[in-house]
């Protein structure tokens, strides 16, 4: 039987390394798995983006992101990580080396990046905690991957089509998972889920102005409860 050429071979390793996963990712994808969605908490009051949190907690949802550019975002995630033992604390909007360092130190679970860049894998990796770098296109998506992303975040998902756009990246990036945010509301969020990916990133849609304004937390939390109790 004759072997493989120097091309097939090379298809081979390239789809070895697509579908293989590290022990650290295995984990990370049952929690992503296991909740479907990532409250993205975005505020400009640490107090508020403290009742952001707590209010998406008490509502059911167990995975928790601070982006990096909210007040004391590094005090957020201490005091969530110490008082919230059960919840996945992790942080977003990483924009630099010294910004994922610094949110490491404050004990963040995970790591997420609007954009793609192999050394804040390294980074991540070397705390052993997942890093998910964001892309849009197919060729991003699989450069991510390659450079060893713990999935793939798709963003901005609302200006390619939301859950159509996911479900046509299915055949051909079935084996990556993908996490679209940017524009991802609790009426639509189901749809993304049932066209492949593994996991939503909810941010605005989970706290509207009016409520948030008049800091009407119990409102939003049966609001979250009535759409996240209904996930698939």
């Amino acid at each position: 039987m004759a072997g493989f050429s120097g091309t097939e071979r090379q298809q081979a390793d390239y789809l070895s390394q697509l579908t293989t996963m590290t022990p650290l990712q295995t984990n990370w994808f049952t929690q992503l798995k296991k909740y479907r969605a990532i409250a993205v908490i975005r505020a400009n009051d640490w107090e508020i983006g403290l009742k952001m949190a707590e209010t998406a907690i008490a509502a059911g949802l167990n995975l928790i992101e601070i982006t990096w550019t909210s007040d004391r975002a590094d005090y957020l995630i201490s005091h969530l990580r110490e008082h919230y033992p059960d919840c996945q604390i992790g942080t977003g909007t990483i924009l630099s080396e010294l910004d994922l360092k610094k949110a490491i130190a404050s004990g963040a679970d995970f790591a997420f990046s609007p954009h793609s860049d192999p050394k804040l894998v390294d980074i991540a990796h070397n705390a052993d905690i997942p890093m998910v770098l964001g892309a849009l296109t197919p060729t991003e998506i699989v450069r991510a991957w390659q450079w060893g992303s713990d999935g793939v975040k798709v963003f901005p998902i609302k200006s390619v089509g939301g859950a159509q756009f996911i479900k046509c990246l299915q055949a051909p990036l079935r084996q990556i998972p993908l996490i679209p945010t940017g524009g991802v509301t609790l009426a639509n969020y189901r749809q993304l889920i049932e066209a492949g990916a593994i996991a939503v990133g909810l941010s605005s849609d989970l706290f509207p102005t009016i409520d948030t304004t008049s800091q009407n937390w119990p409102k939003i939390t049966t609001r979250i409860q009535q759409y996240y109790s209904l996930q698939p």
